[in-house]
Formats: C-alpha cells, sequence, structure tokens
C-alpha cells in the first residue's frame, strides 16, 4: 500500500498557540472516559460514541480559537492520509466474497479436517486457523466458523475446551496481524504513517519467532491426546457437506497463492487483492459453475451458499463489500477524530509530557505496547486503541529516529493480540461467546497472543529488530 509519509506531506501548523497540558489531559481523559462509559455503561453503538467523542473534542478547540475551517482541514488531511487503506478494507470484503465462491476456503477446511488426527490435532488446527486467517484476514470470522467447527471435534475428543479455545485464537490472531487483507493490519499501518508491506516485515521479525514457539508448544502439549478418539461421523458429514457443494482439489488454493506471491513481491496491497479475486472468480465460474450474474452481485453482497450442515454455512455466507461497511465507516469517523487531536496539539503536547523521560527506543517500545493493551483495557475496542495510540507516539519514533514501521508492529502487539485476553472487549467478548470458553479460561493459552508482546519488549532491548529511520 502507497502511503504519504507525514514527514513529508504534513498538514503544517494551524494554531497559534498550543493547549496546555493540563487542557490537552482534560480533552483526551474525558474523551476516554466517555467512551468506556459508552461501551459499558449504555452498550450504544461504537459509530454513535465515537461521533459524539469527536464533538466533544471540537467544543474543546473554542479556548484555542480555531475556526471550523482548520478542523475541517484537520480531518480532510486524515481522511487524505487514509484513503489507500479505506479502499483496502472494501477489497477485502471482495476477497473474502470470491475465496469463499471458488472454493478456496472450502478446500482448506476440507483438506485441514480430512487428514486431522488426535496426535496432531492442536498443531495441526493452529496451522489450519493461521492459513484461514491469513487468507480472509479476519480473526473474527477464522474463530466464528473454522474455530466453531474445531471447539467441536476438540471437544469430541476430550481434549479441554480451553485448551483448543487457545489454539483457534492464536491461529486465528496470527493471520488477523500478519494477513494484508486485515483491517487491524491496514489500520495499524496507517496509524504509524508505514507502508503496508514494511508493517508486516516489521511484524515477521517478532511474530515468526513466537509462532515457532507456539507451534512446538502445541505439539508437544498434542501428544498427550494421541490415544484420544476421533469423531469420525461428524467429520464424515462435514466432508460431504463441503464435497457436495464445491469442486474440491488442490488447485482452488491458486487465488491464496497468487495473494501471497504477490504480497510476497510487493506488490500494491490493492492490486494484489484484487488480481487475487479475479482469479478466484475466475475459479468460481469456470470450475464451481457460479454464474456470472451472482458473481458480480457477491463482490457487493458476499457469497450465499446452503450446504445443509449447520456449523458449515456460517463459514459459507460471508464477504462482501457491505461486511466491511462496519469497519469503513467506524475508521472514517475515527481517523477524523484522531485527525482532530493531533493538529489541535492535544496528542503532541500530551506525548511530551508523557514521554519527556523516554530516551531509549527499547523504552519507547515498550511504552507503546503496554500504553496500546491500557487503551484496550480502558476502551474495550483495539481499533480505537491502535488509532489514538498511534498518533499519541508517532512523532517520538521521528524524533529518535526509529522507523515507524516499530511502531506499527508495536501497537499490533499491544492492540491486535491482547484485546483477545481482556474479557470486556468487543473481541473477548466475541471469543468467549462464540467457542462457549471464558475469556480467563482461554487465555492462558492463547499463546501466541501474549508471548509475542513479550518477545517484541525483549528484542527491543536486546537491541534486535530495532531498525532506525532512513535519511534522505
Amino acid at each position: 500500500m502507497s502511503q504519504v509519509k507525514s514527514d513529508e506531506k504534513e498538514l503544517g501548523p494551524i494554531l497559534d498557540h498550543e493547549p496546555s497540558v493540563v487542557h490537552a489531559a482534560i480533552t483526551v481523559l474525558g474523551l476516554m472516559v466517555w467512551i468506556s462509559y459508552g461501551i459499558f455503561g449504555l452498550d450504544a453503538g461504537l459509530h454513535g460514541i465515537l461521533l459524539m467523542g469527536l464533538v466533544w473534542v471540537v467544543i474543546s478547540t473554542l479556548p484555542l480559537k480555531v475556526r471550523y475551517a482548520q478542523i475541517q482541514q484537520a480531518m480532510l488531511a486524515g481522511m487524505n492520509r487514509a484513503m489507500p487503506a479505506m479502499f483496502i478494507f472494501l477489497m477485502i470484503g471482495v476477497v473474502i466474497a470470491t475465496f469463499i465462491l471458488s472454493g478456496t476456503v472450502g478446500t482448506l477446511v476440507y483438506y485441514g479436517l480430512k487428514f486431522m488426527h488426535p496426535a496432531i490435532f492442536l498443531p495441526a488446527g493452529l496451522i489450519l486457523c493461521s492459513v484461514m486467517s491469513l487468507a480472509v484476514g479476519t480473526s473474527w470470522g477464522t474463530v466464528g466458523t473454522g474455530g466453531i467447527v474445531l471447539i467441536g471435534i476438540g471437544g469430541a475428543m476430550g481434549i479441554p475446551l480451553p485448551l483448543v479455545a487457545g489454539m483457534i485464537i492464536s491461529g486465528a490472531s496470527f493471520g488477523d496481524k500478519m494477513s494484508p487483507v486485515s483491517d487491524t493490519t491496514n489500520l495499524a499501518a496507517l496509524s504509524a504513517d508505514t507502508d503496508l508491506y514494511a508493517h508486516i516485515k516489521s511484524m515477521a521479525y517478532t511474530t515468526v519467532p513466537t509462532y515457532l514457539i507456539t507451534l512446538a508448544a502445541f505439539s508437544w502439549l498434542g501428544m498427550s491426546f494421541a490415544d484420544q478418539s476421533l469423531p469420525a461421523a461428524e467429520l464424515s458429514t462435514l466432508l460431504n457437506g463441503l464435497d457436495s457443494v464445491f469442486t474440491i482439489n488442490v488447485y482452488m488454493l491458486l487465488p491464496l497463492i497468487v495473494l501471497l506471491t504477490l504480497s510476497m513481491r510487493g506488490l500494491a496491497a490493492e492490486a494484489a487483492m484484487l488480481i487475487a479475486s479475479l482469479v478466484a472468480a475466475l475459479l468460481a465460474i469456470l470450475v464451481q459453475g457460479v454464474d456470472l450474474a451472482t458473481m458480480i452481485s457477491a463482490f457487493w453482497d458476499g457469497a450465499k451458499i446452503s450446504t445443509g450442515v449447520e456449523t458449515l454455512d456460517p463459514l459459507l455466507n460471508r464477504g462482501g463489500m457491505t461486511e466491511m461497511a462496519w469497519t469503513f465507516t467506524l475508521s472514517f469517523i475515527a481517523i477524523s477524530l484522531g485527525s482532530v487531536l493531533q493538529y489541535m496539539g492535544f496528542l503532541k503536547v500530551l506525548m511530551e509530557w508523557l514521554l519527556r523521560t523516554v530516551e531509549r527506543g527499547a523504552s519507547l517500545v515498550t511504552s507503546t505496547i503496554v500504553a496500546t493493551f491500557a487503551a484496550n483495557l480502558t476502551l474495550g475496542e483495539s481499533y480505537i486503541s491502535l488509532i489514538l495510540t498511534g498518533q499519541m507516539f508517532k512523532q517520538k519514533y521521528n524524533e529518535q529516529k526509529i522507523d515507524r514501521s516499530v511502531l506499527s508492529r508495536s501497537l499490533e502487539e499491544g492492540g491486535t493480540l491482547m484485546t483477545a485476553l481482556i474479557p470486556w472487549t468487543t473481541t473477548g467478548a466475541f471469543y468467549a461467546a462464540t467457542l462457549g470458553v471464558p475469556t480467563l479460561e482461554y487465555a492462558q493459552w492463547s499463546l501466541l497472543n501474549w508471548i509475542n508482546p513479550i518477545i517484541g519488549i525483549i528484542f527491543a532491548w536486546l537491541g534486535l529488530a530495532l531498525f532506525r529511520a532512513k535519511t534522505s
């Protein structure tokens, strides 16, 4: 994804004087209190909560004697910088719909289930959830579809459900963090003002070692269940359900291979997704027998498939640009809010006050991860945490000449991963309700989610993957 760097085309000073630390603190803390109350006290929708939060911030600019045109200028500057990612959000829905109709997602599930054995259930399930979330870019979708299937099979095998749930969430979180079609991946890169692929490359330095540790741990744990019985009847029902709807073979994985190959070669994310979607659409029409009108409609409405198997249908009825409308519109409001906070000086003043004693890169990375986690604890929503924390810390990374891909990586480690371990966040509540396992019970087994931030902090203090910003 090609983005305009903020140090190259920044909005520039639009205020005669900055707010005081007290003024900035009242504004930001008032916003956080309102968002927390809106989520937990009122149980209201995030869009409305953020919109009223934007009103609060705009009112807070009155003592600064800011004109409306300046506020509008700040919001437009933020939206201009965000437009590439906003377009990607819509393309994510298209990718999901076409990958389902082409049989790519169905083939992943089919082969994953067919070759499952109790002794390798945990590592195989981890890999299956990882690949699924990499393909569709959503941990929620992976947990709500493949996760439901795996929790049922694991329970039938006699494997403790918190352990199974932790495995599912670890795999789903890996793809959600690393996939170029993940909304949180794009949000983190957007919030830090860094290139999407630079962000993913930076994350690989800490995430790949973490993933190998997680895979080894689940492989060792899985050996304890080698003698458990496999529910053959349930597996047969699932496999037959997929076989009745799709032509299943390895060639159906071509769209995924195309997407990953183009992404690794550095092609713009939106172009890679469009090409992979077209390949998937051709497979859907030529191999799966989907008519052209249905295919085109799916770009907007998503896939509509019925297998007659209750646990499979939610997996196959997803995607389309309409499914991304929630994230798209929430990001629109959140970015406008974050831009006003940034350009009116509220975040700058607070950042300088809070980070005045942070002089080392390792301390900065640690502070970023902890602050994003704290924002999740307070706000209950990783989207907002990623955006606000990214805006607050970005200038400090510039000052210390640390590449902003380190910032975006740290945002994901403290935000995207840790939000699953907090019972009152939207993600933690969704996982617990979907898998039927309380958050605090599966949290200890969500190995990747809590090991990765630790690895990120350790690496920073050892001076590993602490990239310096390139100077022109």
